[in-house]
């Protein structure tokens, strides 16, 4: 069985980098976990952006056993974790190229992961990086987070802590959901803020890019980045082939999917598109932010059950309850979820990639 300790970010400070832990319970939780890593084991960790399953980045039977709780395809690279910059320099014997400068200062920690060249003489387990020069690493900024990293001394390679494809887990009762009986420990730190994976960029091609958006948007990053980021591109509706390698996760296989079919729709949409695609529903989500109202969807099938799971009107608030709000309509046995689409602005771009990449179809307006 699996099991799940809370632990109290908010008596978690730091000086100099340190952990001082205001809390017994907290300070030997993260003991027990930190211990479970340093033997080669998994667990599963709140960060701000969603839950992680960590292992030690260095250790390829500990990396291993991330693929196989998760069922995560074999060539989907991970992002290695750290409380420090000394981490990357001195454990994992890299160097950060300077076009990252702008964009550390500002974002770390926080929900931006960057491209890095691996060293010569790498460390990193294999299994992280997947034939791939580079690696993907970010400094989460969630104290849990961070402490675990800290007193652990580990880089920890990373992934969402869902079973593969599934929503990815913001609170850890959904994680409890999807790999329980698969590893040894959930730390509970309370609900994830942001509600979406952090921003992957590559500052290591001209002009650099976006692989995955999440939580720094691309109009940030050109705030925020200086000259060099002021023309950052966007891979994000690039085609990968299943044979492609990828320097990112995220960047192909379906991905964030609930149980039930899910149709993605614009304002006005195609009610008799919609109708074509969704069939003969016992039972609807609608998951709306703010345009779309549920008698729209009652509507075209007047003897189905529609129920409404709001999503917010900010798109902050939406990234935030979207993995959730996805949850909760598979725990209301719903055999199909329409969901507003929303504009690509801001934190836009992020939602959008996830709602595509879970969504069978977009029915546009008509």
């Amino acid at each position: 069985m699996t099991q799940v300790r809370n632990v109290d970010p908010a008596k978690i400070l730091f000086e100099n980098n340190k952990p001082v832990i205001d809390d017994i319970d907290t300070k030997e939780t993260l003991k027990s976990a930190c211990e479970i890593l340093q033997h080669n084991d998994i667990i599963a960790f709140p960060t701000e952006t969603v839950y992680g399953l960590a292992a030690n980045c260095q250790s390829t039977d500990a990396v291993q056993k991330i693929y196989t709780a998760k069922n995560r395809p074999a060539d989907n690279p991970l992002i290695i974790h750290v409380s420090s910059r000394e981490m990357i320099t001195e454990t994992l014997g890299a160097e950060i190229p300077p076009v990252y400068e702008p964009l550390i200062k500002k974002f770390w920690p926080g929900p931006l992961t960057i491209i890095i060249p691996l060293p010569q003489k790498s460390t990193i387990s294999p299994l992280c990086t997947k034939g791939q020069q580079t690696f993907g690493c970010r400094m989460p900024a969630h104290p849990v987070a961070r402490a675990l990293i800290e007193m652990s001394g580990l880089a920890l390679a990373a992934p969402s802590a869902n079973a593969s494809t599934r929503p990815s887990c913001t609170e850890a009762k959904h994680v409890l959901e999807d790999l329980d009986g698969r590893i040894p420990l959930i730390l509970d730190g309370g609900a994830a803020n942001v509600g979406v994976e952090s921003t992957v960029v590559d500052g290591l091609s001209s002009p650099p890019k976006i692989l995955r958006p999440g939580g720094v948007s691309a109009e940030e990053l050109r705030k925020f980045g200086g000259p060099e980021w002021e023309n950052v591109i966007s891979e994000v509706n690039v085609e990968v082939k299943d044979s492609d390698s990828v320097r990112a996760p995220g960047m192909k296989y379906k991905h964030y999917s609930p149980k039930a079919r899910v149709v993605l729709l614009d304002e006005d949409f195609n009610s008799i598109e919609l109708k074509s695609i969704g069939g003969s529903p016992k039972k609807i989500a609608l998951l709306r932010s703010r345009l779309i109202e549920a008698s729209s969807i009652e509507r075209l099938w007047p003897n189905t059950k529609v129920i409404v799971f709001e999503l917010g009107e900010l798109k902050s608030q939406i990234s935030h309850n979207l993995f959730s709000k996805f949850r909760d309509a598979d725990n209301e046995n719903v055999d199909l979820i329409v969901v507003e689409a929303v504009d690509t602005s801001d934190e836009g771009m992020a939602i959008m990639n996830r709602l595509n990449k879970a969504a069978e179809t977009h029915v546009h307006a008509a």
